[in-house]
């Protein structure tokens, strides 16, 4: 082997450094929002909008938080936080479960069965994905209004045990990968389909799998569009419709208590991230996406 020169090592170290820097700079962008939010939830009414702005609180109000919870009166149009809560919780439950059930089925259907017009219908599926949703969005809601799903959480949670064509295409890929070899021996042993899916395919696929559960988590958890078009009641609101009330509730927007709302609605999704990230990153690598 060559030896290395110095001037390579070095250009291998400038560039190495400069990586670094491009990535801190680019970290400390998507920080600095959220440290302001997070400073503003713990400052006094009189200092969220102060001038210049202040980053550190004059002194810190943890009492924000639990204020935000119980944020109004009835009176004055009580928020009820933990009724949004329960509410996110239902139906992000319910689609990440109708998700990783419907997709997974799906994707073993094109990767792993051989049936006619298997790839032409894999093919129309993945072109859905062109289609904007403000296309679909009149027709949907026709289609839910003449169901009697307007004002109940069905349109939210029941669309989701239709699987959607980047999870079946990323599961796709990920069973692709999985010698059929697995498969086959599976059958010399007398298992069906079914079996081969629930006994073989499944607990390998399981960081694929995950992904599909936290791209369905965060998408369904801070749906914003989905909430607006089909809940009336206030009782039926999730946390993402619901931090809309806390504007101009009494004439005038409370930022703090806004944004301590706002933390404790991101909270789940970042501990869920972190949790998961390992597996999610494994699921991502090996499913063939870039």
């Amino acid at each position: 082997m060559k030896p290395v020169s110095q001037s390579h090592k070095r250009n291998r170290q400038m560039q190495t450094m400069i990586t670094h820097i491009a990535l801190v700079t680019l970290s400390v962008l998507f920080v600095v929002p959220l440290a302001w939010m997070i400073s503003t939830s713990l400052k006094p009414i009189t200092e969220t909008l102060s001038n210049p702005p202040r980053w550190i609180p004059s002194h810190v109000l943890w009492s924000n938080y639990p204020d935000a919870v119980k944020y109004g009166s009835k009176e004055l149009g009580y928020i009820p936080f933990l009724v949004y809560a329960r509410n996110t919780i239902i139906i992000t439950v319910l689609s990440v479960g109708g998700a990783v059930l419907s997709n997974s089925i799906v994707a073993y259907s094109f990767a792993r069965l051989k049936w006619p017009g298997r790839d032409l219908f894999f093919g129309i599926t993945l072109a859905t994905m062109m289609v904007p949703f403000p296309v679909v969005m009149v027709p949907t809601f026709a289609l839910f209004k003449y169901l009697g799903w307007i004002g109940t959480f069905k349109p939210l949670w029941v669309p989701a045990f239709f699987a959607s064509a980047f999870s079946i295409f990323l599961l796709r890929q990920f069973y692709r990968t999985i010698p059929m070899e697995l498969s086959e021996a599976a059958k010399i042993d007398g298992c069906s389909e079914l079996r081969i899916f629930t006994d073989v395919i499944v607990p390998l696929s399981r960081p694929a799998l995950m992904v599909v559960a936290l791209f369905t988590f965060m998408g369904s958890w801070n749906d914003f569009l989905g909430p607006m078009i089909y809940l009336v009641d206030q009782n039926t609101f999730t946390l993402s419709l619901g931090l809309q009330a806390y504007q101009s509730q009494h004439g005038g927007t409370p930022f703090n208590l806004l944004m301590a709302a706002s933390c404790l609605v991101i909270l789940p999704v970042v501990i869920v991230f972190f949790l998961a990230q390992k597996v999610f990153i494994q699921g991502i690598a090996t499913s063939g996406l870039k």
